[in-house]
């Protein structure tokens, strides 16, 4: 319920830093009272202007006899229009104290023009019927720390467009993409940001509206429809959230007073020169405000599931220094952010996107942690892939890149990441960035997918992944689907992918200790020479044990003797090399006994053949002494 004025103790925990559902205050909103409509309120902070108006559709755009009142000293400005304005388009008009006068976007706004147009929208957010009451139950019976978690990466301007290169809306995407991602067999969607941006080619990343979900693709009850479409199919969705940096355009929050409003006050702190953007001043309480009630708005009102959080680093050190100097205003806002998301909903997934070395990102705030539940592992997705671009043969000279991450797997809550990042600006596809002729290529994806399904950690994998997506995103095009409709070799590997899926998902071992070192084993993690890896990956139970092995070179080999871990008949259940997705078809047929010796440091071995570039998977049938 938004309440028709402002109040005191609202106010106070909006300069104090607290007010976590400041949506409820500032923006554009209908008043009611006694369920009769009475007007319009404006809110909004601009603690520097000398004058603020608000202009729009409905007053012909002159706010001469739309000036709002300044109803505090930190500069929070108010006005209440006597119409009912839903659907009209209206900036602020902000008077500096130098006498120039910006129009600004609201920095509330819940709906806004299409670009490049920049006016806001009065929008009622209440309304929308909800279906999906059984997701919301289910994901907090059972969290997602055992549970199976695949990532399905998406911008959605360019995972597909209309024959006529239009953007499909929320609504279209949700007989377009829903049954695919379902298909495919992802747990979870996380989105390029949604929030209202200026500039297609920022993908998001430099937003001007926070509260605005970018109205590219329809209306905010547009997107709630999507959200709750993937939740009644069993579907996460996550959001790619920026909380360090935002665009300059200048109807954004962008000196938006006249003096640095949402930004730090020094220019060395302010800019953010990598991104041309501005850098968000957590230390100020409005803005840590601002943001930590950004984060519940878009869980409140649409439901997402968590947030993958942009640009850790970026907020964690002071920028444009030569040295690393720790923010400890990001540190405090970050813990803060965690708190307020995981009160509101224990079940949220707060994921980091952070590249450096800072300890407990995923230790809650209590033990001194930042907070977060899961963070990206871009130690391991730099390092392998590093390896799998170099040559076959020169390998063995770059074995730490695939053993080294075992040694701090476990020290946070990792998701191993294949994003966009990784395939866009000259970098190359997953399935380019494989050496070799063609068909060597694809051997080598499917080898470095089923090691990344093997390897402890939940997983991410951006669009076009699924079915070997040759060019690298090109980000105003769609994804190059008639390779997946006209090509045998692409084919394959999305069938192979599919499988693999579902595979992981059924294969308690290798996702329900995912974050526990009894989880993984080491049977040789020294096969330098020959450039081949095995392990064991655990679940709870003895039975639900794999024996993965790994072969990251061309040769192939015949009774291979390898450890493992009981007296038992070993099944061959996934073998990555079977002529279906491409392969050369070298594989183990029937079961094969253990044999009594010592091998690798275990009790047993087996003999078993080792497919060229191939992954393979062993299960325990019934050990000794089950009944």
């Amino acid at each position: 319920m938004i309440a028709t004025s402002t109040t005191d103790f609202q106010l106070h925990l909006f300069h104090e830093g607290t007010l976590n559902k400041s949506y409820e205050l500032f923006g554009a909103h209908i008043m009611k009272h006694r369920k009769k409509i009475i007007g319009t309120r404006f809110t909004v902070w601009a603690p520097n202007a000398t004058v603020v108006r608000v202009i729009g559709s409905f007053n012909d755009w002159n706010g001469e006899d739309y000036v709002l009142q300044k109803i505090n000293n930190e500069g929070v400005w108010s006005i209440q229009v006597p119409e009912e304005l839903t659907g009209h388009l209206y900036k602020y008009e902000i008077v500096t104290k130098t006498g120039e006068i910006l129009h600004k976007s609201d920095p509330f706004a819940f709906h806004a023009e299409v670009r490049p147009k920049t006016a806001s929208i009065v929008y009622e957010m209440q309304g929308y019927k909800w279906k999906d009451q059984n997701w919301r139950r289910k994901k907090k019976r059972k969290l997602v720390y055992e549970k199976p978690m695949f990532i399905y990466e998406l911008h959605l301007g360019t995972w597909k467009k209309k024959e006529d290169g239009e953007l499909y809306s929320y609504r279209e995407l949700i007989s377009e993409l829903i049954p695919y991602v379902k298909e495919q067999g992802f747990t979870h969607i996380e989105l390029l940001p949604l929030v209202e941006h200026p500039y297609d080619r920022s993908w998001g990343y430099q937003g001007t509206g926070y509260y605005a979900a970018t109205s590219r693709y329809g209306t905010p009850s547009d997107l709630m429809a999507f959200i709750d479409a993937c939740h009644q199919e069993d579907i996460g969705v996550l959001l790619d959230w920026v909380p360090g940096h935002f665009c300059k355009d200048a109807h954004g929050l962008s000196m938006f007073d006249g003096t640095p409003t949402f930004e730090y006050q020094t220019y060395n702190d302010r800019e953010n020169e990598v991104w041309g953007t501005a850098n968000f001043d957590l230390g100020k309480p409005e803005v840590r405000s601002f943001l930590i009630s950004n984060a519940l708005y878009w869980m409140e009102y649409f439901h997402v599931d968590g947030f993958r959080v942009d640009a850790v680093a970026n907020m964690l050190y002071w920028p444009n220094s030569q040295e690393e100097h720790a923010n400890p205003f990001a540190q405090e806002f970050l813990r803060k952010l965690n708190e307020a998301v995981f009160e509101y909903d224990y079940s949220a997934l707060m994921i980091a996107e952070d590249s450096t070395d800072w300890p407990l990102v995923t230790a809650p705030t209590s033990s001194g942690g930042l907070g977060f539940n899961y963070k990206w592992n871009m130690g391991w997705m730099n390092d392998i892939l590093r390896y799998m671009e170099a040559p076959p043969e020169h390998r063995k000279h770059l074995h730490d890149k695939v053993t080294f991450s075992i040694v701090y797997a476990f020290s946070e809550n990792f998701i191993l990441p294949f994003s966009h990042d990784e395939v866009v600006h000259g970098k190359k596809s997953l399935l380019n960035k494989m050496p070799g002729e063609y068909q060597e290529k694809f051997n080598q994806l499917r080898l470095l997918y089923a090691f990344f399904l093997a390897h402890p950690g939940k997983k991410l994998l951006f669009m076009g992944g699924e079915f070997g997506q040759f060019d690298e995103w090109k980000d105003l095009e769609q994804l190059d689907w008639f390779l997946k409709e006209e090509y045998e070799s692409h084919q394959q590997m999305n069938l192979y992918f599919k499988e693999l899926l579902a595979f992981y998902k059924e294969q308690k071992a290798l996702y329900e200790l995912d974050h526990m070192p009894e989880g993984f084993e080491w049977i040789d993690a020294d096969n330098r020479e020959q450039s081949i890896f095995s392990f064991i990956r655990k679940g709870k139970k003895p039975t639900d044990t794999l024996v993965v092995l790994c072969n990251f070179t061309n040769s192939a080999y015949e009774q291979y003797k390898v450890g493992v871990p009981f007296m038992a008949e070993y099944e061959e259940v996934f073998n990555s090399d079977q002529v279906k997705y491409g392969g050369s078809g070298v594989e183990n047929i029937g079961e094969i006994s253990a044999k009594e010796g010592a091998y690798h440091g275990k009790d047993f071995h087996m003999m078993v053949n080792v497919a060229p570039f191939g992954v393979s998977m062993w299960r325990p049938k019934k050990l000794r002494g089950e009944r």
